[in-house]
C-alpha cells in the first residue's frame, strides 16, 4: 500500500494540471469572446457612424443644391417674369391689364413652387419614379437632349435614409452627364421588385476611360456611399460611345 503512494500523487497531481489547463482554456475562450464581441460592437458602430455621415451629407448637398436651384430660378424665372409684369403693367392699354394680372397668377405659381422645393419634407414624400421624372423634366426644359424613362416591375416602398442616398447619388450621375456627356440621348430605367432595385443612367456622349477615371475622388465618393447602404455602383464607358451607370440595392425594399 506504502508502494502506491507515489502513484496516487501522480496521479492527483496530473488531475490538478488537467484541471489548471482546463481553467485556463476556458478563460481564454471566454476573453477571445469577449473580445471578439467588443471588436464586433465597435465595427458595428464604425459602420453606424458612417452611415449616419453618410446620411447628413447627403441631407446637406441636397440643400445646397436645392438652394441654387431656387437662386437660379428666382434670377432665370421669377425676375423675368416680374420685370416683364411691371412693363405690361405700366402699358396704358386696357388689354394689357388682364395680361398683367396672368403673370402675377404666374408668378405667385412659381413661388409656391420653390417654396415646396426649400422643404426636403419632398424627400420623404416622392418615390423615386416621381423624383426621375422630376429631375429628366428639369432637363426637358432645357432642351438638354432627348429624354427617355423607362420602367421595370411594380413600385416597391424603400427606406427613407437609403432613398435619401439614391437621390444624391443619381443628381450626381445627371450633374455628370449635363457637365460632361455632351450627349443627344439619356435613358434611365428603374427597375424595382422584391429582390432588387436598380436604376440605369445612360447616355450616348463622349465617353470616358474608366481607368483613369477610377483614381478621381469623385468615383471614390459614389462607391462608397452605396456600400454605406448595402449597394453597388457599376460605370461602363468608352470614348466616343457614351456611358451606362448601373446603381444596385439588393434587398432593399423595407
Amino acid at each position: 500500500m506504502v508502494q502506491d503512494t507515489p502513484s496516487v500523487f501522480v496521479i492527483i497531481l496530473s488531475g490538478f494540471i488537467l484541471m489548471l489547463l482546463m481553467g485556463s482554456f476556458i478563460i481564454l475562450m471566454v476573453l477571445l469572446h469577449r473580445k471578439r464581441q467588443i471588436e464586433n460592437k465597435q465595427r458595428l458602430e464604425a459602420l453606424q457612424a458612417e452611415f449616419d455621415k453618410t446620411i447628413l451629407n447627403a441631407e446637406k448637398e441636397i440643400q445646397e443644391e436645392t438652394l441654387s436651384h431656387v437662386g437660379r430660378e428666382l434670377h432665370d424665372n421669377i425676375g423675368q417674369l416680374l420685370s416683364l409684369t411691371k412693363l405690361t403693367l405700366n402699358s396704358s392699354k386696357p388689354e394689357k391689364i388682364q395680361e398683367g394680372r396672368q403673370l402675377v397668377n404666374q408668378v405667385i405659381k412659381e413661388v409656391r413652387t420653390l417654396s415646396k422645393d426649400l422643404n426636403l419634407d419632398w424627400v420623404n414624400a416622392i418615390d423615386l419614379e416621381a423624383f426621375i421624372k422630376r429631375e429628366l423634366s428639369k432637363l426637358e426644359d432645357l432642351n438638354f437632349c432627348q429624354i427617355e424613362f423607362e420602367k421595370t416591375g411594380q413600385a416597391e416602398e424603400v427606406d427613407q435614409s437609403k432613398k435619401l442616398v439614391l437621390i444624391r447619388v443619381i443628381q450626381e450621375c445627371l450633374n455628370n452627364v449635363i457637365k460632361h456627356a455632351q450627349p443627344k440621348k439619356l435613358v434611365i430605367t428603374l427597375i424595382q421588385n422584391p429582390q432588387l432595385l436598380a436604376v440605369h443612367i445612360e447616355d450616348d456622349g463622349v465617353g470616358f476611360d474608366t481607368q483613369k477615371a477610377s483614381n478621381g475622388s469623385g468615383m471614390y465618393n459614389l462607391q462608397k456611399r452605396m456600400q454605406t447602404i448595402g449597394g453597388s455602383i457599376s460605370i461602363t464607358s468608352e470614348l466616343g460611345k457614351g456611358t451606362l451607370v448601373k446603381l444596385i440595392l439588393p434587398n432593399s425594399i423595407a
